[in-house]
């Protein structure tokens, strides 16, 4: 139970932070110097942990050569969150809603994505979920 527990508190629990940061960016600060100050410390911390992680061993241009495309789409498409989270919280969105909003959106997608792109199998259950899910998004609009 415990490895199913720890990554979803793991996510929640960043999500969590992220957004207060994300809302807290200064409005002077240009938005691509945050980003920047973002991937640095990210990058920094990201090849830390790598070396500390692969018991010495490991060389990171070798592992760099297992890549695919989706670590680089990866990397272009977190700009755009970031980017967009910090536009979101600029342009006035109360940080109780605004990600409420952008997860529950997000989820309806991405079960039109599992079964599309993975042949994931869409249960009447989920059906009345993404019901539900799009009857909260227009009581939270008014």
């Amino acid at each position: 139970m415990w490895n199913l527990l720890w990554p979803m508190l793991m996510v929640v629990g960043a999500n969590t932070v992220y957004n207060i940061c994300a809302k807290s960016v200064p409005d002077k600060l240009n938005s691509f110097a945050a980003l920047t100050i973002n991937y640095l410390v990210a990058a920094g911390l990201s090849l830390a942990l790598f070396y500390l992680t692969s018991g010495g061993g490991k060389s990171l241009v070798q592992e760099m050569a297992k890549t695919n495309w989706a670590p680089v789409v990866m990397g272009l498409t977190v700009v755009g969150l970031e980017l967009g989270y910090i536009f979101i919280y600029r342009a006035g969105w109360k940080v109780s809603v605004a990600s409420l909003v952008a997860n529950i959106a997000l989820a309806c997608l991405l079960v039109v994505v599992g079964i599309l792109l993975y042949k994931e199998v869409l249960t009447l259950r989920q059906v009345a979920g993404m019901g539900l899910c799009v009857a909260g998004l227009l009581l939270i609009s008014r």
